[in-house]
């Protein structure tokens, strides 16, 4: 055997990896047969790790802000994420190290750069001209907070308001602050003996940029000259004030207030308002003032040529609306909309077709950002429709339970599932273009298809186009609609296992070659589906029910005291699901009153209208057993050349014929083995009491194998939904009922065996299903040719292998049964197995055998029964003509090592410890490179891949430590270097570990910046001109510069210079220059073009200027002079 260099493997491996190779030697000189014939060419330098897109809606968003020229869309988030939107497609993800939530986004409109404020008190400028946008300058105030941010469009001075209620002023191209202060007692009237409050609003006058109006939280607003740097008006109210807008002529401005009332303001007369309006109040008779409402959190005064201006606000809401959703009003004329949505709204901007803010603003659009979602209401269509949107951020429309990620698909699938969802589109969408529509796309340089598949909590699935690093839903299928709803709480029957989400999805196996599709839910129950074009009505669905009984009684420890079952470990268990034994029972109906042969959900008996899509073939369910409810489902997989399923618990395997409608096997787990069983297990004795809290000792049981990654072992996993949504671990649940399945893991979970030596076994009394692989190999050591047979992994890590005699096909199928026997073969491995595959002799994956697709709703002719009949189901093995004589090798995957397995001799030729302190979570035997490998994710937070067969380490990078649940149920690896997981409840984030998608990431990435024309500034008009009415403009750096208004204090802020974008920047630029340079030398002609704007600005002004003393001095020339004697 050719040694292996473990110098290249990347670093964090331990000495195990050089234990394992010599040991692997001497096993392949015992084993001595062809092993050595297989050339590996994995190597280190195909790995990489990186993160390459993350899709969905934006977690817990909480500021809003969009460039109206570039068209590009912002969305800050409370953990300092950074979102940018332009045309469907173009999506990109930042993050603020500090991870400090962003109150404010600014974008420098049409300049390719964005202001970030955060709640701890910093400035970030981000350089949006590269692909991966990044942190040019950051500025930190280290004594004031800082509440709001206003940037003026074509101005390179910042307003930043601050809980003191002072304002300064930073440049932005160099991100140094002024010394030009506005501090709150020079801004308020000095009678005044109060403080006003933090600023909570900055803007200049539309028409004059000398004057700033800024709003105080406590009810003044404040006109300042920053020429003359002093107060021109001072506006109190008694309420406080959340925002204020201008009206575009610099004439009016209005303030929305914390009592449900807008005051409109006359910029001369600041004694009292021109007008008062409470949208939503009670007008009362007398002329009384209208009851209080609730505050308005933001309002926007936009205005149009043709029409009454708009006013559109976001809450004030009457107190008596109890229960009503929140709303967006949009007041036009006389006319109100009130718009309902559906979660709070965290912010809302009006698009204009101008981004002068002197010109008339032509709304068009409105964006509102709710809490869970982004909506956009077209404004130029009678009853405000909404426009489709079409980002993916519907992802957690339900919560997401489990996830599977496919590559290189069958390339018809994709325009199939995208055929039967086209007609589950909504109506009543706007009929205009997406306005959110600048970027431009990356280059595809990926051509394979690629499909993610997510299960939700309502029993949804949803399949996604996840080709090409973009992310679009196909089809939407809804499990829930084959069984009867209760419709109150009242009506439900005493069987559900589950408090809420009864049809949620734990486990989905499905075939992309045949189309099948199965699911399991937390009901213990398993669906499949046949994938159809026709539509079709089912008048009776068919059904099964299934009695899983455990036979062995749990043991006893030696202080008497229960023990806990083993909990469900694999796929998608719940510890607190867990029961203690139930005694046997022979009949049918229990006699002492106890629930016994009843599935937790009723499938519904009146005809079922299917639409074209997935249809159903059969549903499974598990059925109470002498009042203990059903385990859920650990393990599932489907086959469609063999017409079988096959899913277990911690109770046992169930295997069914869906062509016949029967069960075929129904065993517990230890009557698998037979007279072979390795564990000493105590025998059956009647029931013991229940004891209520049982779920306490389980849960620490489930937890040992996290012990050395988590002092804390003993904290419960929270089994509410939020714990799948949000995270974390909480309180037990002192019940046998679980409180959902969203905190299940998939495919692992964190119920680990502790041990797999005898001794400790023997504490551990239930074995659950973990793993299930059908396949067609040698199922005995004297086998000579492969035949039909599944493979069972188990949490105790012990494989299993069933032989199936398979009837022939076409009619014969159908009349004959299927033959399951045990092949008395077992292998062990340390920790629960996870995933097994098998691989031919030439070291090429041999995938499960499968029947290709066919339309079965239309008949077939005689032709093509004929076909039927003669085909065979299809193994697409690189090598499927293999002599008989010819080896296969097994390769299986458990929580702690990984095993290649010569067949039919059994011997264990190459075996590598994966990990000793913590254990796997996902493994996964993927194609990379016309080769393939062994994927792994480690609880510890590594990633590491081995080569096949001889399990070479060739990566190891310390990627994410395991959090929590939700990235432990959602990991997955697949084909091509790809991986996912949900890293946050509405977001998935894509990964990959192939070195060519890394180096290829950057031409595939999109592009936020495309180089605009500004529109030009509206005409001034030639009456507005002679007689100075028209926009005033300000020499800011005459005012703000350091000659004019000195240097700041040292000790206010600090500034910290940024990464520049070095990462990624190549794709952005051209040339030799570095990334660091490149960026400051845009941010020099940035500047440079702002003061050639400012110098071009000052001479017109000063044209404007000369022309206007010219007319007067005509004027007064002529003005004594009759008509006739000009």
């Amino acid at each position: 055997m050719r040694k292996f260099n473990i110098r290249k493997v990347l670093d964090g491996l331990t000495a195990v990896s050089a234990v394992a190779s010599a040991s692997s030697t001497a096993q392949q000189q015992q084993a001595g047969n062809r092993e050595t014939e297989i050339q590996e060419t994995l190597q280190s330098e195909h790995f990489q790790l990186c993160k390459t897109v993350r899709h969905g809606f934006p977690y817990q968003p909480s500021a809003l802000a969009f460039d109206p020229v570039q068209k590009i869309l912002a969305i800050g988030t409370q953990t300092g994420a950074l979102r940018l939107f332009g045309r469907p497609g173009v999506e990109c993800y930042c993050q603020h190290e500090s991870g400090a939530a962003v109150i404010q986004l600014q974008f420098l409109i049409n300049e390719g750069a964005l202001v970030s404020a955060l709640a701890d008190d910093t400035l970030h400028l981000w350089n949006l001209r590269q692909k991966r946008p990044a942190i040019l300058h950051s500025l930190k105030f280290n004594r004031e907070r800082i509440t709001f941010c206003h940037l003026p469009f074509q101005s390179k001075w910042l307003y930043v308001g601050t809980e003191r209620g002072n304002i300064h002023i930073v440049n932005v191209e160099s991100f140094t602050l002024s010394g030009y202060v506005i501090m709150w007692n020079k801004a308020i009237e000095l009678s005044s003996k109060s403080h006003p409050g933090p600023v909570v609003h900055i803007s200049d006058n539309p028409m004059d940029e000398g004057k700033l109006l800024i709003g105080f939280e406590s009810g003044t607003v404040v006109l300042w000259d920053l020429k003359s740097k002093k107060a021109d008006y001072r506006y109190t109210h008694d309420e406080a004030i959340h925002s204020v807008a201008w009206h575009h002529e610099g004439k009016q401005f209005v303030c929305s207030h914390s009592d449900g009332t807008l005051t409109i303001w006359n910029v001369k007369s600041p004694t009292k308002p021109f007008q008062t309006i409470t949208p939503h109040g009670k007008q009362l008779k007398d002329g009384k003032k209208p009851e209080p409402c609730k505050p308005i959190l933001k309002v926007e005064y936009k205005t149009t040529r043709a029409g009454e201006p708009f006013i559109i606000l976001s809450g004030g809401l009457s107190y008596d609306t109890v229960g009503r959703r929140p709303c967006l009003t949009v007041m036009h004329g006389k006319s109100t909309a009130v718009l309902e949505m559906d979660y709070s709204i965290v912010d809302f901007l009006t698009l204009c077709e101008t981004p002068y803010p002197n010109d008339f603003q032509e709304p068009y659009a409105v964006v509102v950002l709710l809490e869970k979602d982004l909506v956009l209401i077209d404004l130029a269509q009678n009853g405000y429709p909404i426009f489709e949107n079409p980002y993916p951020l519907t992802i957690h429309e339900s919560p997401v339970t489990c996830c599977e990620y496919f590559a290189d698909c069958p390339v018809d699938l994709i325009p199939a599932l995208y055929s039967v969802g086209a007609r589950q589109k909504r109506q009543g969408y706007s009929k205009k273009e997406w306005p959110i529509s600048g970027g431009n796309w990356g280059l595809i340089t990926q051509s394979y298809p690629e499909i993610i598949i997510t299960g939700h909590a309502d029993g949804s699935i949803k399949f996604w186009d996840a080709s090409a690093i973009t992310l679009q839903v196909l089809y939407k299928l809804k499990t829930a609609k084959v069984f009867e709803k209760s419709r109150n709480k009242d009506d439900r029957p005493n069987t559900d296992i589950v408090d809420e989400d009864p049809y949620a999805i734990q486990i989905i196996s499905w075939c992309p070659e045949s189309r099948m599709l199965c699911i399991a839910g937390v009901s213990a129950h398993v669906i499949i589906y046949r994938f159809s074009k026709q539509e079709v009505t089912t008048e009776v669905i068919p059904m099964l029910e299934v009695r899983l009984l455990y036979e062995i009684n749990d043991v006893e420890s030696p202080d008497g005291e229960q023990v806990p079952p083993l909990p469900t470990p694999g796929t998608g268990s719940n510890p607190q699901s867990i029961v203690p034994q139930s005694h046997p029972s022979t009949s049918s109906s229990s006699s002492d009153g106890l629930r016994d042969n009843v599935p937790c959900l009723k499938v519904k008996n009146s005809p079922l209208k299917q639409s074209p899509g997935y249809q159903i073939e059969l549903v499974i369910q598990l059925v109470w057993v002498s009042g203990e409810p059903p385990q859920q489902i650990t393990s599932l997989a489907v086959n469609s050349a063999y017409g079988l399923v096959v899913f277990g618990n911690c109770n046992g395997i169930a295997m069914v014929d869906y062509l016949q409608k029967t069960v075929l096997l129904n065993l517990g787990t230890i009557e698998l083995y037979g007279s072979n069983d390795p564990y000493r297990r105590e025998p059956r004795s009647p029931r013991k009491s229940r004891q209520p809290s049982g779920g306490m000792l389980t849960v620490a049981s489930c937890m040992c194998s996290l012990s050395i990654l988590y002092s804390e072992s003993m904290r419960k996993l929270r089994t509410s939904y939020i714990s799948l949504c949000d995270i974390n671990e909480g309180t037990v649940v002192p019940e046998d009922r679980c409180k959902s399945p969203t905190s299940d893991v998939k495919d692992n979970s964190f119920s680990r065996s502790r041990s797999s030596s005898v001794t400790s076994i023997d504490k551990e009394s239930r074995e659950a299903i973990s793993a299930l692989h059908f396949c067609e190999t040698f199922t005995r050591k004297t086998d000579t040719s492969p035949s039909p047979c599944l493979w069972v992994g188990t949490t105790l890590g012990t494989v299993l292998v069933i032989v199936l005699n398979l009837p022939p096909g076409g009619e014969q199928r159908l009349l004959q049964p299927v033959i399951v026997s045990p092949s008395g073969t077992i292998l062990r491995l340390k920790g629960a197995i996870l995933r097994m595959a098998f691989l031919d002799t030439t070291g090429s994956l041999v995938p499960p055998a499968h029947e290709p697709w066919r339309e079965h709703n239309v008949p077939e002719d005689k032709d093509e029964k004929d076909k039927s009949k003669k085909r065979r189901p299809v193994s697409v093995s690189p090598s499927s003509s293999q002599e008989i004589s010819e080896n296969q090798y097994a390769v299986i995957c458990s929580e702690k090592q990984a095993k290649v397995i010569s067949l039919p001799s059994q011997n264990c030729i190459y075996k590598q410890n994966i990990t000793e302190t913590s254990f796997v979570l996902r493994g996964d035997i993927v194609s990379l490179s016309n080769s393939i490998c062994l994927a792994c994710f480690c609880a510890n937070g590594h990633i590491m891949t081995f080569s096949l067969p001889s399990l070479r380490p060739l990566l190891d990078v310390y990627y994410l430590p395991l959090t929590n649940m939700r990235i432990a149920r959602t990991f997955c690896f697949t084909n091509n270097g790809q991986a996912l997981y949900l890293v946050s409840p509405t977001e998935i984030q894509r990964l990959t570990y192939s070195q060519e998608t890394c180096e290829n990431l950057q031409e595939m990435l999109g592009e936020l910046f495309t180089p605009v024309e500004t529109p030009e500034a509206p005409n001034r008009g030639f009456f507005k001109g002679l007689f100075g009415g028209g926009a005033q403009s300000l020499d800011r750096e005459e005012l703000f510069g350091e000659s004019a208004s000195g240097k700041a204090s040292r000790s206010l802020a600090q500034h910290i210079p940024g990464p520049g974008g070095i990462e990624g920047v190549k794709g952005a630029a051209s040339g030799v220059v570095g990334e660091l340079a490149r960026a400051r030398l845009a941010l020099d002609e940035r500047g440079q073009k702002l003061g050639e704007l400012e110098e071009k600005t000052a001479a017109m002004l000063y044209s404007a200027d000369s022309f206007s003393k010219h007319a007067h001095e005509m004027m007064l020339k002529y003005k004594d002079k009759k008509w006739y004697q000009f």
